[in-house]
């Protein structure tokens, strides 16, 4: 039995950030969203977060409304550990998972997250 798009963002944020984990270690990519400016970035908390997803669909059911302008982007898995993880530590950043259209989602540090992808997918252990 597959999921629809709409049953998989419907998911606790729990789940979604499961479902995250595993998709990311099948297709070996991460998906933001970008503008003019650059990776999108949110507030939550008090927290700069970037927000991801585990594929092109989702990222772009995201962009409506003051996103609509924004373009799905995909990060290879080894571009994420080679690039981000420091990068975005270096900046304060944390990692929004997989925020559902209300912008709800779990954050956490990107340190974390590449403990939990490395986890995931241990062959990238490189």
């Amino acid at each position: 039995m597959s999921l629809d798009i709409n049953e998989i963002i419907q998911m606790s944020a729990e789940k979604r950030h499961a479902y995250l984990l595993t998709q990311v270690s099948i297709n070996k990519q991460i998906w933001i969203l970008t503008d003019e400016h650059g990776c999108v970035m949110l507030n939550s908390d008090d927290e700069d977060c970037v927000p991801v997803w585990p594929a092109e669909e989702f990222a772009q059911y995201w962009a409506t409304g003051d996103w609509a302008q924004c373009t799905p982007k995909a990060i290879s898995l080894q571009d994420w550990f080679e690039r981000w993880t420091d990068g975005l530590e270096g900046d304060g950043v944390c990692v929004a998972v997989f925020p559902n259209p209300d912008e709800e989602g779990i954050v956490v540090f990107p340190d974390v997250f590449e403990t939990e992808l490395r986890q995931k997918h241990p062959s990238k252990l490189n």
